[in-house]
């Protein structure tokens, strides 16, 4: 679950049409994001050797981006893994356009547990979330000068913040992000159209309780999403476009550049780097 939704069509967006990775960041950026495949290369952690990572990381300051997703139902038309592929695709976004920056592999767990009586959601809970993620953000701040968590699933908002402050009181540069698409909350028109700019597939119109998320959300709590919406949508995919989704996309990339180049001129202001609280581990 993102911020926001929306939709329209015929033929599901199906996982298992859904593009290879290089092919998908491609095509779903407009020509302003798009760089050299060398540069992609060398921000992409996962496909880095330490002694690379460790002399640009000694040469320049450097960020981390941690894309975080959720493993959930998206209703009947859409792939259960929609928030993670959201997240790698405006994290590799940024780092393309800002120099000194690695994307993580993508953590593709968080908490989903109101998606539970749905098939394949895959939830590891609030708690387990928070430990994970804190942890994470200890280890990578060994390496690398700033962190931000590239968010796009609801679910892991209070977990996020919490860990995010617990990094920040050990003193390290953390920070959360997440995009603001506005619109229906789940599997509706703007993650419709947010997914048919970044997979093969054509829209389809699938309507679910499109009541305000204010109106729903104690039941949510207390009872899931399959109490309010049997078919998993909260809102209407009706109108969806891959248009629409590339331009939710560029807006949001670049809102996310803008965070990690405020934090970057931040961090060269500072007269220090980070220190080391005493009795904390790691």
């Amino acid at each position: 679950m993102t911020e926001a939704s929306a939709g329209g069509g015929s033929t599901p967006v199906s996982p298992g049409r859904t593009q290879p990775a290089d092919k998908v960041q491609v095509e779903a950026r407009s020509p302003a994001v798009r760089r050299a495949d060398d540069v992609r290369s060398e921000s992409r952690l996962a496909g880095a050797s330490w002694p690379e990572v460790e002399a640009r990381a000694a040469a320049a300051p450097t960020t981390l981006l941690v894309p975080l997703g959720a493993t959930e139902q998206h209703g009947p038309h859409l792939p259960i893994g929609t928030d993670t592929a959201i997240a790698v695709a405006l994290a590799e976004a940024a780092a393309d356009r800002v120099p000194g920056t690695f994307v993580a592999p993508a953590l593709p767990y968080g908490s989903s547990g109101e998606h539970q009586d749905f098939a394949g959601t895959l939830s590891i809970g609030a708690t387990a979330t928070e430990l994970v993620l804190i942890e994470l953000g200890r280890s990578a701040t060994e390496t690398f000068d700033r962190l931000v968590f590239v968010n796009a699933h609801g679910g892991n908002f209070a977990p996020l913040a919490a860990a995010v402050d617990r990094l920040r009181f050990e003193a390290r540069d953390a920070r959360a992000w997440s995009p603001r698409f506005g619109g229906d909350a789940h599997a509706g028109r703007t993650e419709t159209s947010l997914m048919l700019a970044l997979a093969d597939g054509e829209p389809t119109a699938v309507r679910g309780n499109d009541a305000p998320l204010g109106e729903l959300i104690e039941q949510l709590r207390t009872e899931g999403v399959r109490s309010v919406s049997p078919n998993g949508v909260l809102g209407d995919s009706t109108g969806a476009s891959a248009a629409e989704g590339r331009a939710l996309l560029a807006a949001a990339a670049e809102d996310l550049c803008a965070t990690v180049r405020d934090r970057e001129a931040r961090h060269l202001l500072s007269p220090c780097g980070r220190q080391k609280v005493p009795g904390m581990a790691r």
